[in-house]
């Protein structure tokens, strides 16, 4: 099978490519490096840098390709509250493009990674897929309206359509941005550099955080499972977890103690957010199989900025 992976070059995107790989798949992966690393795709995988509102280079590279994943795509929550307009014109405009290539070239699936936080809050634990979406943010927003224009173009079109929304992801790999960085490598690199954990909120806010090889394999599932053609489909843990604990888990994990300073003035987003993942294991024969406490561990033992950082600071790593 051939596949196209957009975003392909980046945490989730160069994980899945790999997996792919691995498994015997063609994989060709279209990003444009704004925060991708090709260095992290394995040998011979066939990498193409570009943008993917760039239809007539979707043309040639979806040519022979039977499923495409849809990853690339802005991804910063708070950044997307400065940046709206970008945020609509790469996540919806970028998803609407790709999806006029496939209709033209006559790809056969189209797999979106979609997110989250479109259930904003409710008022209800877990979430399932038929809760009515209540996106409070303008990242939300732009990943709502991909799914949309996801299952609307591909019944139009004639291709199969399915959107993962996928929770808390996180791994070795995952990038550290100077700014609105992921809350697990951030906490984990404050805890070993002996810095400061700042929390906004109380701590008690929770979330479904699911380790990065569980997400790949639902993705994968997601190219050759029958009959899920226009379905939402979470992956998670099905696991919650609050901040305050997840501080915790961390300090054990790397052995050190965090310095927590609590920021009761700052929202703490969404109060309490974990998946149902009733359907994923139906329809994808999904089961979460990392633990917290184990991915956390891997995260550390795994990405050398930590380990390494680790050694420098005299933390052993078992």
């Amino acid at each position: 099978m051939r596949v196209l992976v957009t975003g392909g070059a980046g945490f989730i995107g160069a994980h899945l490519s790999n997996r792919l790989h691995e498994k015997g798949f063609y994989v060709r992966v279209l990003d444009n490096l704004s925060s991708g690393d090709p260095a992290a795709l394995a040998a011979g995988i066939n990498f193409n840098r570009g943008d993917v509102r760039d239809i007539p280079k979707l043309w040639s590279l979806l040519q022979g390709v039977d499923v495409v994943y849809h990853l690339a795509a802005l991804v910063s929550v708070p950044a997307s509250v400065l940046y709206p307009r970008e945020y609509n014109d790469v996540n919806v405009g970028g998803t609407v493009a790709l999806l006029e290539a496939c209709r033209d070239v006559g790809v056969k699936r189209v797999v979106l990674t979609s997110s989250a936080t479109v259930y904003g809050d409710q008022k209800t634990q877990p979430v399932r897929e038929e809760m009515i979406p209540n996106p409070a943010v303008p990242y939300a927003v732009s990943k709502l309206a991909a799914e949309r224009y996801l299952f609307t173009i591909g019944r139009l079109s004639g291709f199969e359509a399915v959107a993962l929304r996928i929770f808390n992801a996180y791994g070795p790999g995952q990038p550290l941005p100077p700014a609105h960085a992921p809350v697990i490598p951030q906490f984990m690199q404050q805890t070993i550099g002996r810095g400061s954990v700042v929390v906004f909120g109380s701590g008690q806010q929770t979330r479904d955080f699911v380790y990065i090889d569980d997400v790949v394999e639902a993705l994968v599932s997601a190219a050759t499972a029958a009959n899920i053609d226009q379905e939402t489909i979470n992956v998670g843990s099905g696991q919650e977890t609050a901040l305050a604990e997840l501080i915790e888990q961390i300090s054990a994990t790397v052995r050190a103690k965090a310095n927590v300073i609590y920021n009761s003035e700052m929202s703490g987003g969404i109060a309490h957010l974990v998946a149902d993942l009733t359907k994923a294991k139906q329809m994808l024969k999904f089961k979460p199989r990392t633990t917290l406490a184990d991915g956390l561990r891997k995260l550390y033992e795994l990405d050398p900025r930590f380990s390494r950082a680790a050694n420098k600071k005299g933390i052993a790593i078992s």
